[in-house]
């Protein structure tokens, strides 16, 4: 293993274990008993592929641009899924962070993104599984390096821990905010901030909860 491979797979570990600490501590937020509960983690992976792939664009019969900004999102979206389904395996969060970081640097190398998608979605139906270089490959189609996957995720994080204290779970919570979805407001604001600041996530919890509109 070359140098620069084994400096960027440890990175990309260390990145990987805070997100899985970040997402094991979401998941308790939602409940408590999160690893007995038997959600469907595969399940919510092939549904936002397939919310995704209509971001993207793929029909042949009608002109279609790709909103980049959300297809981004959406993988997002589905690496907090796949975190979690890994987590229930019962591995290490290290083991499994050592083998995360490998999956999303070998890639598959495929050049179509539908496909790579279709890839994604096929392992989390067939196999009940997260096929990280599946996502690799939709990611790199998509110009997203694991640098950008932290930052969205840490940002996404925050937010989804904003919403369940702001009533998310029984319903009151308000998911437009003077004309914007909340998940816009977040982009903006995470521009704004370093990512790789110490108390990050409290700076922009406190931003989120001076956007919101109550």
């Amino acid at each position: 293993m070359s140098e620069k491979l084994s400096t960027a797979l440890s990175i990309a570990e260390k990145q990987i274990s805070e997100m899985l600490r970040m997402q094991d501590a979401m998941n308790s937020r939602v409940s408590d008993t999160w690893r007995e509960n038997g959600y469907e983690w595969y399940r919510a992976i092939w549904v936002e592929c397939a919310e995704m792939l209509d971001h993207h664009g793929w029909k042949w019969w009608k002109h279609q641009e790709i909103d980049v900004a959300q297809v981004q999102l959406e993988l997002v979206d589905i690496f907090h899924f796949g975190l979690s389904l890994r987590l229930m395996s019962g591995a290490s969060a290290e083991s499994i962070a050592t083998e995360l970081a490998k999956e999303l640097h070998q890639g598959t190398a495929e050049s179509d993104f539908k496909i790579a998608l279709e890839n994604l979605a096929s392992a989390a139906v067939t196999k009940k599984s997260f096929d990280a270089k599946a996502l690799a490959d939709c990611m790199s189609l998509m110009n997203m390096d694991l640098d950008e996957l932290f930052r969205q995720y840490v940002g996404k994080n925050t937010l989804n821990f904003f919403r369940q204290d702001h009533g998310y779970k029984e319903g009151s919570y308000i998911k437009e905010w003077h004309g914007e979805e909340d998940n816009e407001v977040l982009a903006k604001l995470v521009a704004t901030l370093d990512v790789s600041a110490d108390g990050f996530q409290q700076q922009l919890y406190q931003a989120l909860e001076e956007k919101y509109p109550v």
